[in-house]
């Protein structure tokens, strides 16, 4: 398993992503699986970087463990801002025309659509978010 410690501001989003990036070309990740990958990655460190510690900024882990035999890949974010479980909410309805949609949202649906597995847990004042990708 390989960890970034890096403040959460959207400055970092290119360093966190080229961290992620590595290890991903390491395992011969497919182009296609790497852009959803990094889609999610981009929504949740942003979200992370504008809520977390808002109006304040503070750290985040980002960890990347690539299964041994390459086939999958774990990608977890640790941050110590308010707690927040961002699969507590419900997915937007997608079905509706955009101007009747709820702001708010989508990007963690997509999150849930290019992922095969996202867990969250809240852990000594650690938000926990893991996400996981069949390779």
């Amino acid at each position: 398993m390989k960890e970034l410690d890096i403040t959460a501001v959207l400055e970092n989003l290119d360093t966190v992503l080229q961290f992620v990036d590595t290890h991903l070309e390491q395992a011969e990740c497919s182009p296609k699986i790497q852009m959803q990958i990094d889609l999610a990655v981009e929504e949740i460190f942003v979200n992370i970087a504008n809520y977390a510690y808002h109006p304040e900024t503070g750290p985040a882990t980002v960890r990347v463990e690539v299964r041994p035999d390459g086939s999958a890949v774990t990608i977890t974010f640790i941050d110590q801002g308010v707690p927040f479980d961002p699969l507590a909410k419900a997915d937007p309805d997608v079905t509706l025309p955009s101007e009747q949609r709820k702001v708010g949202g989508l990007g963690v649906f997509l999150v849930k659509q290019n992922m095969d597995d996202i867990q969250y847990e809240y852990l000594n004042g650690s938000n926990i978010l893991t996400l996981k990708k069949e390779l």
